[in-house]
């Protein structure tokens, strides 16, 4: 006990030491460097996407056997290995057929800061057996105040009908109705498409899995994950965020923002995409998934989004701890990633420890955290850019998470076309490193959820399954 002490009043003393340093000579205490990798022989890779630049990204592609054209026309071996090859192919080609969706709704911004969204496609009921909170039910005209999910009080419409005037006689004649405003529209988006939604399984060579971690994780919290995917088949692709795991971090700010550590992933995504992939995104992750997904509609299948907030434009805390000075952020180590465990994790026992330590969580540089946080900046990120998503999103919900409320993913559900909802009750912030088992077990059932269209014909005349309407409000007045 009392070693055990002494380690960790050693430690902090030497962070101290450091961090006065650190304020003396101006220069950084730390700074992350590419390490050699553990498992270099892995499926680890380093990819440089920009000069001086590199990430380590693991790649792991599963063995399967080569087709080659002659097989697929019939042409090869005479030892049934040929018919086998056939089956195969026909059986991916089948399940690669999918359904055809139709994706259409209006979205449209009033100057008086309203957001309407009217759906007016098809309607998807889940099949998904872990997601009991995945069906699309027809619903009635809803109003939600974004915002804090409170009644504001309305002011009075001038233009409204007087209230009625009592009669002599004590009759009350029923008052007219009111007349409405009609509002000027600042901005209106027209969605009309059609979207193929199909069964994604390990043994369809052109299904790829991207994982994206977020502030001061790495790719290794991704290893249950990568490990159970790659088992069944899945092509599956992690990189590590400049700054990040054995990725370059270097010491200028500007290399952190949103905008940089977007293209980065872009270049990762351009270079490992197949025909159809699937992005899962934790915490500030999601936020670059989704950016993937808008800017590559046709090659970005299904989007799960862990603990990923609400559908609000990113915007930098200024009265946030990770303002300070990097010294003293360095300082504050110890305490950071106390906190980190605690507000992170259901549970701050022995196991919790040793998944942050295996995950190369929160192991970053003072400098790293503070210009992660200062560059979340994304005001295009806004309702309705998540509005015009028409991917499938699952979302999950650890409901012990301290990081992000339970009404942000409510308020992302209700924006998106195609979103649902599952909550895992005994997991929090690192949901997918404390129950890695319901995770991955709910992210499979999903990768091979297939919508029923079969409903779709006989209920054509039923105008509620197709059409709904969703008056929103966004977070924030829109400038006149």
């Amino acid at each position: 006990m009392l070693s055990c002490f002494a380690t960790k009043e050693s430690t902090m003393l030497t962070t101290i030491t450091e961090g006065i340093l650190c304020c003396l000579t101006g220069k950084a205490a730390s700074l992350v460097l590419p390490l050699e990798s553990s498992e270099p022989s892995d499926g680890f890779e380093f990819v440089e996407v920009k000069p001086g630049r590199v990430l380590r990204v693991r790649h792991i592609i599963p063995e399967r056997p080569v087709v080659t054209e002659d097989q697929v026309a019939g042409k090869g071996n005479t030892d049934g290995t040929d018919d086998d090859v056939e089956g195969s192919l026909e059986e991916d080609n089948k399940s690669n057929t999918g359904s055809s969706v139709h994706c259409k709704r209006k979205i449209t911004v009033y100057r008086n800061g309203q957001l309407v969204i009217e759906n007016l496609g098809d309607v998807l009921h889940s099949e998904i057996l872990q997601c009991q909170d995945g069906d699309l039910e027809p619903c009635s005209t809803v109003e939600v105040e974004l915002a804090d999910y409170k009644e504001m009080p309305s002011s009075p419409d001038p233009n409204s009908a007087p209230p009625p005037v009592p009669s002599p006689l004590g009759e009350h004649k029923p008052a007219p109705p009111p007349r409405r405003r009609r509002r000027k529209p600042k901005r209106t988006v027209q969605i009309d498409s059609k979207r193929v939604i199909s069964s994604c399984k390990g043994t369809h060579s052109d299904v790829a899995l991207f994982f994206v971690h977020g502030v001061g994780g790495s790719l290794d919290i991704w290893g249950s994950q990568l490990d159970f995917f790659s088992r069944l088949g899945y092509e599956v692709i992690a990189p590590d965020l400049a700054g990040h795991g054995a990725s370059t971090a270097p010491h200028i700010a500007a290399a952190y923002t949103f905008y940089a550590l977007a293209e980065d992933l872009r270049a990762i995504f351009k270079r490992y995409a197949r025909k159809r992939n699937i992005l899962i995104g934790h915490s500030y992750g999601v936020s670059f998934c989704t950016f993937l997904a808008h800017e590559y509609p046709d090659l970005v299948h299904k989007v799960v989004m862990i603990n990923g907030g609400g559908p609000t434009a990113l915007e930098p805390s200024l009265c946030s701890i990770f303002q300070l000075p990097s010294c003293v952020l360095h300082c504050l180590t110890p305490c950071l990633a106390w906190s980190f465990l605690k507000a992170g994790f259901a549970r701050q026992g022995a196991k919790e420890k040793q998944l942050l330590k295996q995950g190369n969580a929160f192991n970053v540089s003072p400098f790293v955290l503070r210009a992660m946080m200062s560059g979340q900046y994304w005001p295009e990120g806004d309702e309705v850019y998540h509005a015009e998503l028409t991917v499938p999103i699952l979302l999950v919900h650890g409901m012990c998470d301290k990081f992000v409320p339970m009404d942000e993913d409510q308020r992302m559900a209700e924006i998106l076309l195609f979103a649902f909802l599952k909550v895992i009750e005994e997991g929090s912030h690192m949901v997918m490193m404390e129950c890695p088992d319901t995770v991955n077990t709910l992210l499979h059932e999903f990768f091979l959820w297939e919508p029923d269209m079969s409903r779709k014909d006989s209920n054509k005349t039923d105008t509620a399954l197709t059409d709904s309407l969703h008056t929103l409000k966004i977070n924030k007045p829109v400038d006149k």
